[in-house]
């Protein structure tokens, strides 16, 4: 299975989110075409409601533990509740890499 869907699935089972949004922005990174290293994830899920931003990430880290220690990167959070996301649906633009040149 590709890392992109293992982590979809993952976040999908067990946060049953009401958006999921897994971006794979290794491209974007000094890394060989195909790569699955960069990802940037926005989740909204009710699972969030009480936790701080530390607690939500622990969390997300937790559920993507073998996916980080089997060669991704980087990992970019958005993790909001659904009344969060309601007030304010806006995620940062990702930066440029600044980790090189890029591997061509």
């Amino acid at each position: 299975m590709r890392i992109q869907q293992a982590i979809e699935r993952k976040l999908r089972d067990e946060l049953t989110p009401s958006v999921l949004d897994v971006i794979n922005e290794s491209s974007m990174h000094s890394v060989p075409p195909g790569s699955e290293t960069h990802f940037k994830v926005t989740v909204v899920s009710n699972a969030f409601e009480g936790k701080s931003l530390v607690e939500r990430h622990r969390l997300v880290y937790a559920l993507l533990d073998d996916e980080m220690r089997g060669g991704v990167h980087a990992l970019t959070i958005t993790s909001r509740t659904p009344a969060e996301w309601e007030k304010n649906a806006a995620v940062a633009k990702s930066p440029a890499c600044l980790g090189g040149s890029k591997v061509e």
